[in-house]
């Protein structure tokens, strides 16, 4: 025992210790919105809660104190620290009878590798006066760089976080990010969109479908409030949505409302939404049912009731010629008895198959399917952040389409990114080829240094062609695939991007490139460009394989027109621009 507590004290000391040489960061610090999920930003300022302040005055006094929880709430940020500490104030009970404190108050880290796979940091936690989470000796880098990583903290479901800090070691790097310029996906719906009742904030299905579209979801669940009221439907008539999800089923059942009030509110709901967002998809989802139905059957005849009543106003919008109108079945999201904490709220297995089903519909809804091989799975990446950072590109590449579109859009790697164009870098090896083969077709430089296919299909997905009608698309991606990839992964994944692209521009002609040879991979670069040349038959684009240019006689690459190996210098460039020139010369 004396042992035991000389070990705590000596932990206390430590912590105490460490915690009085870190540095501070809190909301209020940054001149921008921060805080993710978060709409109607410019309202708030700092404040970390979901609706405006003018709402209170307009929706019912349950669903503006539900707001103020931070649901669906979270903060992005950069950090090469190995330790991260974050300590903030609740207003309200620490738990619930049947939904634990991590979850009810607690906060979630999640990081993000170079590579962009997600990962989960368990954080030390103590709830108290002040709640605080210490996450401690973390991997503060990947092999690529020293720069840190991207991470996203997630805020508590069931409560309001006031006085919220994040704490790093005095000379480690952090950088909070700003929200997000995609279109989110707004969800309004009921305890369960809320969070009922996953263990911890990245458990509930809104966050977890987040991170596997890699996309903002404004989370406006309200707890035995998801009612489908005017009010509310008004104030999410304010967002520029991706997709309008309405699950508010499990609050509209007999006797909150009769069958007739219960289509009538969905049919309004719908109108409503439509008349603003003429184009944006609309998904209503199914009440997903009770569990213990075969024991206790009392209540199945309420969900049972309740979606033939969608069912009935589904058919009267489509009967009234309103497009663009998806349900979301009980029979997909699926859940048993064995994912649920009570017969009504999800636990952690049923949020991962409410958010499965949710995955899997809209990805149908958005026309973003992902495959089954690394190369088809829409990925970011932050390889090389000292050059240049890879989601401040993608942002200035949504800016400059708005204001000045392309005619012929590259797409590519380091290779294409380092050639020249806007949007502007300091990366530029081959200005003056550019300046004079490329140039004068109106062509914008969509390469990013070290992407790869999937990365690609991230940009694609994430709005990098929305509100652009380009005449010629032209793709050379691949060569950073070759150390992890077989040549057919990146046949099939190129496939796949293909389609994607001809998705979004069908007006379009695409044309892919073959792989630029590289030094000590010329062989395998050949056999790879005919297997490429060959989809693009099946697929009905062009192929050009430019690249030989850079080859000698004897298939070995002529050192004279690379500064590496894998960059061409201006030497090289200047011959890619000539042969570049011919295909932008095509009609």
């Amino acid at each position: 025992m004396r042992l035991f507590i000389t070990f705590l004290f000596s932990l206390t000391a430590f912590l105490a210790s460490a915690q009085s040489k870190l540095v501070w960061w809190k909301p209020s610090d940054s001149i921008f919105p921060v805080i993710d999920g978060q709409a109607w930003s410019s309202e708030m300022r700092d404040t970390i809660q979901r609706f405006p302040p003018r709402a209170e005055a307009n929706v019912r006094k349950a669903v503006w104190n539900l707001s103020r929880n931070s649901a669906g709430l979270s903060i992005r940020f950069i950090s090469n620290a190995d330790q991260i500490v974050v300590r903030y104030k609740v207003t309200g009970a620490i738990n619930m009878p049947h939904m634990p404190s991590t979850g009810v108050s607690g906060v979630d880290l999640y990081g993000i590798d170079s590579d962009g796979n997600w990962q989960w940091a368990n954080g030390k936690y103590s709830f108290k006066d002040t709640v605080q989470y210490v996450f401690a000796q973390l991997r503060p880098n990947d092999n690529y760089h020293k720069l840190g990583r991207e991470y996203r903290l997630f805020f508590p479901l069931y409560n309001s976080v006031r006085n919220l800090e994040i704490g790093v070691p005095e000379g480690s790097l952090f950088k909070v990010l700003p929200q997000r310029l995609e279109k989110p996906i707004v969800v309004y719906g009921t305890s369960i969109a809320q969070g009922a009742c996953a263990t911890r904030p990245g458990m509930a299905w809104t966050n977890i479908l987040s991170r596997k579209l890699d996309r903002t979801v404004i989370n406006l669940g309200f707890s035995g409030n998801g009612r489908l009221e005017k009010e509310v439907i008004d104030l999410i008539n304010e967002l520029d949505a991706k997709v309008f999800v309405l699950d508010c089923l499990p609050n509209l059942i007999v006797p909150i409302v009769d069958h007739q009030e219960l289509q009538k509110r969905i049919v309004e709901s719908v109108k409503a939404l439509r008349a603003k967002h003429p184009n944006t998809p609309i998904l209503l989802t199914d009440h997903d049912g009770y569990t213990e139905g075969y024991l206790m059957p009392h209540r199945q005849p309420l969900f049972e009731d309740a979606n033939k009543d969608l069912r009935e106003a589904l058919a009267q919008l489509a009967n009234e010629k309103i497009t663009g109108v998806y349900s979301l079945p009980i029979s997909d999201i699926n859940i048993d008895h064995e994912g649920m904490v009570d017969g009504t709220h999800p636990n952690d297995i049923g949020m991962m198959r409410y958010a499965e089903a949710y995955e899997k519909k809209l990805r149908e809804i958005m026309q973003e399917p992902a495959g089954k091989l690394k190369t088809e799975i829409p990925t970011r990446q932050n390889r090389e952040p000292g050059s240049y950072v890879w989601e401040d590109r993608h942002y200035d590449m949504l800016r400059l389409n708005q204001t000045d579109a392309p005619k012929v859009v590259l797409i590519g790697n380091s290779i294409t990114h380092n050639w020249g164009g806007k949007p502007l870098n300091n990366r530029i090896k081959g200005a003056d080829s550019w300046q004079k083969y490329v140039e004068p077709y109106q062509v914008r430089n969509f390469g990013f240094g070290w992407d790869r296919v999937e990365n690609v299909l991230w940009r694609v997905y994430h709005d990098e062609f929305d509100g652009i009608t380009p005449e010629k698309i032209i793709i050379n991606i691949g060569t950073n695939n070759l150390q992890l990839n077989t040549d057919d992964e990146i046949v099939q994944g190129l496939r796949f991007l293909v389609q994607a692209i001809h998705t979004r521009q069908p007006q379009a002609k695409i044309t892919l490139l073959g792989i630029y040879p590289r030094r000590e991979q010329e062989a395998r670069v050949a056999t790879l460009n005919k297997a490429i040349q060959a989809m693009t038959k099946a697929e009905k684009v062009g192929f050009s394989d430019i690249g030989k240019v850079f080859l000698q006689k004897d298939g070995k690459i002529n050192e004279s027109l690379f500064s590496d190996g894998l960059h061409p210098n201006a030497a090289g460039y200047e011959e890619a621009g000539k042969r570049l020139e011919q295909e932008l010369l095509k009609k």
